[in-house]
């Protein structure tokens, strides 16, 4: 018997349309040389946020003195996972609690599908996050990293961002920005490898899901 892996590409993709955080760095993409115009090679320039489509927050971004992106163990970012979608609607601007979630949890990586920011070219501030709670009931259940379908795991007009925080004390990761609309609930690979990024407070990745199938 073949098995085959299945691959689930959960990163958005990158261009000019992307929309960013309201007064990042949007992305742009200068072409230096370019084969069209009779230069030798094509040559681009990316000129953009760290914090773009689907990304990895370092602690740097949300702790004094914390850890940045090139300090951080690839072992968070690669590994069993669970993809949970919670039952709709989701209720735009809300705080899930635990007892908002489908089920238990299986995996140390856990990405959540709210549907409450799905298109990457309008950004839209009113998108769910997570609650304190939520992220102290993911710890105590052994998770590493918990993944979000939206730009924050705080809400938009969060200024003490408690659920960074709570990550933060916990020495858990962070994936923002995931495009999950497309992916069943269950159990994957993760693999969502940061740059080595030195000294930067995220890094983007292109986030895939494997499973297999016979």
């Amino acid at each position: 018997m073949i098995v085959m892996a299945t691959l689930y590409d959960i990163t958005p993709p990158i261009s000019e349309s992307l929309q960013v955080w309201p007064g990042d760095v949007p992305p742009r993409r200068e072409i230096l040389l370019d084969l069209e115009r009779g230069d030798a090679i094509t040559l681009s320039a990316l000129h953009a946020t760290v914090h773009l489509g689907a990304h990895a927050d370092a602690p740097s971004h949300y702790g004094r003195g914390a850890a940045s992106i090139d300090d951080r163990s690839l072992e968070f970012y690669l590994g069993p996972c669970q993809v949970m979608r919670l039952p709709a609607p989701v209720q735009r601007g809300a705080l899930i609690r635990p007892v908002d979630l489908p089920g238990p949890i299986r995996a140390e990586r856990v990405l959540l599908a709210t549907g409450t920011h799905p298109d990457p070219a309008r950004f839209s501030s009113d998108f769910a996050a997570l609650g304190p709670a939520l992220i102290e009931h993911l710890w105590a259940r052994g998770v590493r990293l918990v993944g979000v379908d939206t730009p924050s795991v705080d809400p938009f007009d969060s200024k003490d961002l408690p659920a960074h925080l709570a990550i933060l004390q916990h020495d858990m990761a962070i994936l923002e920005g995931l495009a999950l609309a497309g992916v069943p609930e269950g159990l994957y690979e993760l693999i969502a490898l940061p740059l080595r990024l030195v000294g930067f407070d995220a890094s983007p990745v292109r986030a895939v899901l494997r499973t297999l199938s016979s």
